[in-house]
């Protein structure tokens, strides 16, 4: 079977869709719509394969590629981020034409050299190297910690084709392959968890990336990502929401993240989100219990907020262990221009919220206050405390 489509009369997208993918990096990142691993075939004087896919489906690649070209025909291989899940069919690959010169960055040598402990024929690039394949040629752009240290991109000038590696993609399985025949909501949802549970401790780099390669004035009719959708029709909206969610990204809304043992705090976080909405019925608030709402999608609200409430019932003089893991992604995340308190119930010792502060401070949040407990199960003057800590946050706001 062919499931190889072509992109332009030089360029075949030969990569697989993975319907079936549930997780992510292990079990760090849901996937509830799939994803795809995107490989290109460049077919110039010169046959050029960029990326592989992932290590599962190593053989079904192979033949595949098979299918569509004499594997000895392919002239070079350029792998532009060395990942398990772009590089895995190289191994299987490499049993076929093993002297075929693999392209990649310095630090792309090293890290596929860990990986595979093969003694293959690598040529590493910087950027602004090019690589002549007929009437088209190959510029290479560095781009490190986007999100992995030997990432790069890769231009094919004539075709006007940015090869953007994990850069402007997104988990989302897809056989239309590009951005304008897919639902638009599912696509910018997907990419922006992808963004805020992957690039955002880079959003510095991202920026100076971006704003580095938008200098060199190249026209781009498509930005082929190696995850989810082929960025066709109008392919500067993507670059253009990466640079906004690179800078402080916030809307007018306020988060309440908690964990609850016996729902007391969970009613605290209900009474305090309706102080939020007494005080600024214009703010969204969202209410998410982090032991029963996806920890990637509770990410990508922070990311979305301008501020958060962290609760949690206090157990074993530390807080709840939902909370905890959450706490733990966001603080490798290092958000930024973000505002927060804690709160949570207890019964005999409250170490809570003392606690959650001090981790939303490592977090790199700006606390605006001490938090708020509240002993046992709240009453009503306990939740009329509860909504007045709401307003008193907004204020502080």
């Amino acid at each position: 079977m062919n499931t190889a489509k072509q992109l332009t009369k030089k360029v075949t997208w030969v990569g697989k869709v993975d319907w079936e993918l549930q997780t992510f990096h292990g079990h760090e990142y849901s996937t509830e719509r799939g994803s795809s691993y995107n490989s290109y075939l460049i077919r110039d004087e010169k046959v050029v394969l960029i990326d592989t896919v992932w290590l599962p489906y190593d053989r079904e690649f192979v033949e595949h590629l098979r299918a569509e070209i004499d594997l000895k025909d392919i002239d070079y291989i350029v792998i532009q981020h060395a990942e398990i899940d772009h590089s895995g069919a190289l191994l299987e690959l490499m049993k076929e034409i093993p002297d075929t010169p693999i392209y990649c960055t310095k630090n792309g040598e090293k890290i596929i050299r860990g990986h595979f402990h093969q003694d293959w024929n690598i040529v590493t690039v910087k950027t602004g190297d090019t690589l002549d394949i007929g009437e088209s040629k190959l510029i290479f752009v560095e781009a490190p910690m986007l999100h992995w240290p030997d990432t790069m991109f890769t231009y094919m000038t004539g075709e006007n084709i940015l090869f953007s590696n994990d850069a402007f993609g997104q988990h989302y399985a897809t056989e239309s392959l590009y951005n304008d025949v897919v639902d638009q909501c599912e696509l910018f949802a997907e990419a922006m968890k992808y963004y805020a549970n992957i690039l955002t401790p880079f959003n510095a780099l991202v920026k100076k990336k971006i704003n580095e390669v938008l200098a060199l004035e190249l026209p781009v009719d498509l930005i082929c990502t190696s995850h989810g959708v082929i960025w066709k029709d109008n392919p500067a909206q993507i670059i253009h929401k990466y640079l906004e969610w690179a800078d402080g990204y916030q809307e007018n809304q306020i988060t309440i993240v908690y964990d609850t043992m016996w729902n007391s705090t969970r009613l605290m976080a209900e009474a305090i989100a309706a102080g939020i909405r007494d005080e600024d019925p214009e703010v969204t608030v969202k209410l998410l219990n982090a032991a029963k709402y996806d920890k990637n999608d509770i990410v990508t609200e922070i990311f979305k907020s301008k501020a958060i409430l962290a609760g949690s019932s206090t157990v074993n003089n530390r807080y709840l262990s939902a909370m905890g893991g959450l706490l733990e992604m966001v603080k490798g995340l290092r958000f930024k221009n973000k505002k927060a308190a804690a709160f949570g119930s207890y019964g005999w010792s409250g170490e809570s919220v003392k606690l959650l502060t001090e981790d939303l401070t490592t977090a790199g949040f700006v606390i605006v206050n001490e938090g708020h407990k509240a002993l046992w199960v709240p009453d009503e003057e306990a939740l009329e405390a509860c909504r007045d800590f709401g307003r008193q946050f907004v204020r502080s706001l």
